[in-house]
């Protein structure tokens, strides 16, 4: 062997390698203890360790087989480790591209073109690579064993495949939350440096290893998700990883839901003893269990059930083991049971499957899923599909959104004049929906305003076409709520309904429950004094309901007081009540307050309520809620 081909390979030393492939097997034994997002891109990151760690391996036996090739040449032992060393080189700045692009979320087209160029390059370093050795123009050993390097086109593609993820990072910056940029091109600089050094000081030991850096950085980025260390659990972005890779693999998982309302706010924590009861259940009972916390007091617990085949009475174990820790800690709980189905998975919405059946379940509750309540949930799923929709639209027309009235019996005219306007809808999968179905859903996804406004509208609409038909109506009021009220446009929106449909402004009236807020308060106030300017009466929904505070009841310029069927019921059990609902109904009366009885269902209730100073009743005994159109069958024609 040659001197130049001596000190070649006497610049490298196998230590460099073998801290590679030792921190290959610390990646492998963090993928097997730690909990990673297993997406598709994880799984190129995996198989660019794997490609290191080959690296690594043929780097050492490359220079171990040209070490001797002088005494007993193996040739094709040094050509395919010499192969193998650069196509996994190359293969992992193929791997870094692939995954660039994966986590850049390019489209197909883009896609392709950068795959290309990856695997242009990997073609062309494996056709330099035999036919440079087969037609001696390239890296060979000759017959006595002496070895011709030949020209060294690493560091061309070496630059050329850097300055590509550099390019790609660059041109779809904005994709990229900044700091994880920032922390993968300085691990890249520090990798460029470690390698410019090595070149300075005539070195190869450290090649691999500079390709190690990024990967540390990818690691702790991108893909860590650390355990809590008082409980052992990962956040829900691991559930949800954890979902999507289930149903990828066709895998059918256990999934047992433990909600405490009493740990739910921030900052609070599990206890020392409870934490050490959940890190017990965490192994106990299920092999291969993962624990994952979704908020403070919500914490799920999931198992594969191939590897639990008795998953059930592992499951009748632990209740009963639970129920009987209970008694110890006296937590409020709700607890729900269910096996991953594909209708769910798909769209990864266990979460909301388990909020929405925890709604719906009583504090120490064991809730075992079935397909009843699949289908309601997917029924509410559909409604919420459609209260978007029809929040987005916007169109103050739409025929998913009906008006049914209760006719209200004005005591002094001897005649309904007054209704009350309520929400329904009718969606083409669901037929009627009604509003205990749907206005809590849509208060809290915040659709609410829009539906209220197109009841005013439609409501303005028919009190128009009755007006001109010659019927006596005296007002409708429409049911507004504190979500309604807080938008800044409120006023201006009401306002221009009412002026559009034509109609005087006295034939509408409002309806708002009592607010316990200081705020809305002062926001009701404002938006009242506002609006009745311009001849709009409004009405105090649910008197008797909850809280009542008469300083803001007398401060609010109410026209009328609506008592709630539980005052009717109340009066109508015990003569103390009646005579305190007496007095309060002449109170708001001497005050020049209409007061109207909600509830009425029998003649009984009826003369109760006259007595009590009624001046409108409302009920079941004059109507049910009727669709608005047939107001007409009470409401007379002037003469």
């Amino acid at each position: 062997m040659n001197e130049a081909v001596i000190n070649y390979y006497y610049n490298y030393t196998p230590v460099g390698d073998i801290l590679v492939i030792a921190c290959c097997l610390v990646f492998a034994i963090l993928f097997r203890t730690a909990y990673i997002n297993r997406s598709k891109s994880f799984l190129i990151f995996r198989n660019i360790l794997i490609l290191l760690a080959a690296a690594a391996v043929s780097n050492i036996c490359y220079h171990s087989f040209a070490l001797s090739a002088a005494s007993t040449p193996p040739p094709a032992a040094i050509y395919i480790s010499r192969l193998i060393f650069h196509l996994s080189i190359f293969g992992i700045f193929s791997g870094y591209i692939h995954y660039t692009k994966e986590i850049l979320h390019l489209n197909k087209k883009t896609d392709r073109l950068y795959l290309s160029l990856a695997a242009a390059g990997l073609v062309i370093i494996f056709l330099y690579d035999t036919l440079g050795t087969v037609l001696h123009l390239g890296s060979y050993v000759d017959e006595i064993g002496k070895i011709h390097f030949g020209f060294n086109i690493f560091p061309i593609f070496y630059i050329l495949y850097l300055s590509l993820i550099f390019y790609m990072i660059f041109r779809y910056r904005t994709r990229i939350y900044k700091q994880i940029i920032v922390g993968v091109l300085l691990t890249c600089i520090v990798s460029l440096v470690l390698m410019a050094i090595q070149g300075i000081w005539g070195q190869y030991s450290l090649t691999v290893a500079s390709f190690l850096f990024p990967a540390f950085a990818i690691l702790y980025l991108i893909h860590s998700n650390p355990y809590d260390t008082e409980i052992g659990a990962v956040n829900i972005t691991a559930f949800e990883d954890l979902i999507n890779y289930s149903y990828r693999h066709r895998d059918i998982l256990l999934i047992m839901s433990l909600y405490m309302h009493d740990f739910d706010e921030k900052g609070t924590k599990f206890p020392q003893d409870m934490q050490d009861t959940i890190r017990y259940y965490n192994h106990h009972f299920f092999k291969g269990a993962l624990l994952f916390q979704i908020s403070g007091g919500h914490i799920i617990l999931v198992a594969d059930i191939a590897k639990n085949p008795d998953y059930e009475r592992r499951l009748k174990e632990m209740t009963a083991d639970f129920a009987l820790q209970h008694t110890k800690f006296r937590y409020d709980y709700k607890a729900v049971f269910l096996k991953t189905l594909d209708e769910i998975s798909v769209d990864n919405n266990y979460i909301g499957l388990i909020h929405y059946l925890e709604e719906n379940m009583n504090e120490q509750e064991f809730k075992f899923v079935n397909e009843k309540d699949i289908e309601n949930y997917r029924r509410q799923r559909y409604i919420i599909s459609q209260l978007e929709d029809i929040n987005t639209k916007m169109d103050l027309d739409d025929p998913r959104v009906e008006v049914f009235c209760q006719p209200v019996l004005n005591i002094a005219a001897g005649r309904y004049d007054t209704a009350e306007a309520l929400m329904r809808l009718r969606l083409e999968k669901t037929g009627m929906v009604f509003p205990d179905q749907f206005i809590p859903v849509a208060e809290k996804y915040n659709y609410i305003h829009s539906l209220s406004l197109i009841i005013l509208s439609k409501t303005c609409n028919q009190i128009k076409k009755m007006l001109e038909e010659g019927y006596r109506i005296k007002r409708i009021s429409v049911n507004f709520s504190m979500i309604d009220v807080r938008e800044p446009d409120f006023c201006q929106s009401v306002n221009k309904i009412v002026r559009e449909s034509g109609i005087p402004f006295e034939k509408i009236a409002i309806e708002l429950t009592e607010s316990q807020s200081e705020k809305d308060f002062m926001i009701v106030k404002e938006k009242i004094n506002e609006l009745k300017g311009s001849g709009i009466k409004f009405y105090l929904d649910d008197f008797g309901t909850g809280y009542s505070n008469f300083d803001r009841i007398i401060e609010m310029p109410f026209d009328n007081i609506k008592f709630d069927r539980s005052l009717v019921l109340a009066s109508g059990s015990d003569a103390k009540s009646e005579t305190m609902v007496s007095y309060l109904a002449h109170m708001f009366s001497d005050m020049n307050y209409s007061v109207l009885y909600e509830g009425i269902e029998n003649e009984q209730d009826e003369d109760m309520c006259i007595n009590m100073c009624a001046r409108y009743l409302q009920g079941y005994k004059y109507s049910k809620p009727i669709p608005i159109a047939k107001l007409t069958d009470f409401f007379e024609k002037k003469a």
